[in-house]
Parts: structure tokens; sequence; C-alpha cells
């Protein structure tokens, strides 16, 4: 079942209005003008990566696609449109017919970046391709911001298990967007039903302090939740003193205790000396699990703790400090009319500073050193060289207005894996640097 057959708010009717109103009236001009008809290339970069990152990770394409389909002008949007006289009527009576009509290539949903990529390029009408830009930006800025820290988070936890519990730190509907981006970065499950729901992301929980607090004792908590949900729950051991609600759990739970969960303290302290209870308590199967405003670094100081999960929200929700990737979307080429047969003419901003762009139509590939590592992100307007031919980058989203592309979210948790170890080993090192392989322009 889709969750838009609901009316749930993780899906909307329309996405037409997310978006700025200046591309409306760029839309309006352009008819006025005659060249709302140009055939035109936009596309999707960044000039450089968040201070101190070494690779982007690419995430929301999916979410983008579904953005595209669902991009149309209804009645109820038309209405305020003119109400508020945002722009005339012959350019409301355009956008009731509206419905993309182009090709869409991007790099696949998972895939790496860096600064320059074409992550995405729209092709189409100068009008039907400039309406999309804000929701594109909106989708893929936020997304790939929080798949990049995910990305960071995995490797930094070496294998344990990564669940993200960032609800409660963000906007209700960007908390389901953010579950999204983090499962395609590495995490393994959400604590979001509305993630679980929409996406098929595995979902956790069990208990906070409060249900603890709600009882007269700790024991008659830990009871209370091991009769509901059954011996292999979590238990959370730090409300009150640790050590005896350690051996609380494990008494009331028996060895069989799935797992405990600690909050808060020195947790690679508290984790060690967790462990050695548990198994004194011949509780050697009991899983320990963390939280407590973790990021990455704080994920890497426990790998030697014996932590068994990681339990992650507000530093994930929030870019672990890059909330969003800076990337934009520019007209790169465009015809010298609307007849279908005029060429394109490749156009750029001509700007002081670091706000330059390069024009043309962009094919992308990543060149591998001799034994089968990334060395370079090629990135040209001219015939593809030989020897990149078979390593190119972008693959075809939509084709004449359809979707061709849509894939299982799965599909795109594993091909972040295998982009990221095909590149050099420095780039999961947390410490700052510059992108590990660079960007050639031929």
């Amino acid at each position: 079942m889709n969750a838009a057959d609901l009316g749930l708010p993780v899906d909307v009717p329309s996405t037409a209005l997310f978006t700025d109103q200046y591309e409306l009236t760029m839309l309006q001009a352009a008819l006025r003008g005659g060249t709302a008809d140009r055939r035109s290339v936009f596309e999707v970069f960044t000039r450089r990566l968040p201070e101190g990152r070494r690779y982007g990770v690419v995430a929301g394409t999916g979410r983008v696609l579904d953005a595209v389909e669902n991009f149309r002008f209804d009645a109820g949007v038309l209405g305020f449109l003119r109400e508020h006289g945002i722009v005339d009527e012959p350019t409301l009576a355009w956008l009731a017919d509206y419905r993309f009509g182009g090709d869409i290539w991007g790099y696949p949903e998972g895939e790496v970046y860096f600064p320059g990529s074409p992550i995405l390029r729209v092709e189409g009408s100068f009008a039907e391709c400039v309406l999309l830009e804000t929701v594109i930006l909106s989708i893929l800025n936020h997304d790939s911001a929080i798949a990049a820290a995910a990305s960071r988070m995995s490797s930094a936890a070496g294998g344990r298990r990564l669940i993200e519990m960032g609800a409660r730190r963000t906007h209700e509907l960007s908390a389901v967007a953010s579950a999204r981006a983090a499962y395609v970065g590495g995490f393994d499950s959400t604590s979001d039903l509305a993630a679980g729901f929409r996406y098929g992301i595995p979902t956790v929980g069990t208990s906070a302090h409060a249900f603890t607090l709600l009882h007269d004792t700790e024991r008659d908590a830990f009871r209370a939740q091991v009769d509901s949900l059954g011996r292999g729950t979590t238990l959370l051991v730090d409300t009150y003193d640790v050590t005896e609600a350690v051996r609380t759990a494990v008494e009331v739970a028996g060895p069989e205790l799935g797992a405990v969960r600690i909050d808060s303290g020195d947790l690679l302290l508290v984790a060690h000396r967790v462990r050695q209870q548990l198994d004194e308590l011949g509780a050697r199967d009991t899983r320990i699990i963390v939280t407590s405003d973790l990021d990455e670094y704080a994920i890497a100081s426990l790998a030697a703790a014996p932590v068994d999960a990681y339990g992650v929200g507000t530093q994930l929700v929030t870019g672990s400090g890059h909330p969003t990737c800076s990337m934009v979307y520019k007209l790169v080429a465009r015809a010298e009319s609307a007849d279908v047969r005029a060429p394109l003419v490749p156009v750029a901003k001509k700007s002081l500073g670091a706000k330059m762009s390069i024009g043309g139509r962009k094919w992308a590939a990543r060149r591998l050193d001799a034994d089968g590592a990334a060395e370079a992100e090629v990135v040209g307007t001219g015939p593809v060289p030989a020897g990149l031919a078979d390593r190119q980058l972008l693959v075809e989203l939509v084709k004449g207005g359809e979707v061709v592309a849509r894939e299982p979210l799965e599909a795109a948790r594993e091909r972040h894996i295998a982009a990221r170890a095909g590149l050099p080993m420095s780039a999961t090192q947390l410490s700052r640097g510059e992108p590990v392989i660079p960007t050639e322009y031929v």
C-alpha cells in the first residue's frame, strides 16, 4: 500500500509549490518573450565539499523522481497563484497542462561524488526544466547531507549496527527523509515508524526513562517490559544506578536478556564495566547499545569499547555540522532558437570569486589506478575517451517524462557500500582533508 493512498503527510498530492516564486516569474517572462520553448540543459553540482569532507554521497534521487511525477498544478494551486497575482493568466493556462516531458540523467543513488560532478542533468524546454530547480535542490541538498554524515558514522562504527533515532530533533517530514538517507548511507534501522511505513526501513524501539520513572521501582518497570515484550527486549539501565540496574535486569530477564541501553555518562568506561558485569552474571550474549548525542567522532572513540550498536539522533539529522551540500542547479547549454533542430550552445555564468561555472552538457567517469581504486573524477563535454567509456557515472532516470530507473532502496544502500569501498583508503579518515580524488576537466 502506498502512503499517498491513505492521505498521510509523508506524501503530498502535489510538489508544484515546493518552489521559489522566481521560477514562475521567469517562466512568465520567457513565455512572453518567446524563449520558453528553447531546448535547455540544466545540471546539479557543487563547487566544493563541506569543509574537511573527503567525498559526498548522492541521496534523494528516488524522492526526486517522485517529486517530478507529482509536479502538477491542480485547481487549488492555480487558484492560489491567481488570487495572489503571482503570474498572469496566459502563464496559469500553461501551468494547468504542465507535465515534465524531458529527460533526466544522474549519478545513481548511493554513488559518491566530488566537486564539479554533474550529479543530475535535466534536459527539455527551458520552461519545463526551470520549474524543477527548487524542489530538486531541496531534496538533494538535504538527503545527500544526511547520507554523507551517515556514511562517515557507518565507517567509524566498523560493522557495528547503527540505529537512526533523530525524529524528535527535526521537522516531522524531514525526519522521514532523514531516515531514508541514513539507510542509504549505511544505517541499519530507524525509530521512526513513518519511515518504516513509507520506505520499508526496519524499525526498532523499546522504552525511555519515562517508563522507568512511571513505576514505583526499577524492578517493576523491567518486569512489566519483559512480561510484555519478552526476554529479548532492550532494558534502559541508566535511570538511577547502572550497576544495580544491570543486576536487576538480569535477575528479571535472565541470561536471555536481549540488550541493555546506556544513554549517559562516560560511555567508554561504563560500557566496559557493564560488559564485565553482564559476563559475570552469565548474560554473555546480552548486547550493549549506547546512545547520548553521538556523532562519527564519538563513535570512533568507542571502537575499543564492548559496544554492539549505536543510536544516533541530533548529529545525524543535522548532517553532523553540515546540513546542506551547497548544490546548485545551473543552465549549462541552450538552443539558439525554439527550432527542435537548433544546436545547443554552451552557456555559463562569469563571476569574480568562487561562483564561476563551466558551460556545456557534461559526462562524468571515474578513472581507476592499477589496483582498481579510484584515482580521479573525470568530467568532460566532448567525446568520452575510449578508456573511460565503461566507467561513465550518469544513468538515465527519466526518458520523455517517464521514470525509467526506479529501484528498491536496498539497491542504493548496496551501491553506496560498493562505491565507498572503491575509493582510496584515506576516504574514511575522519581527520580534515581535501577530496580524496581530484576532479579533472577534459
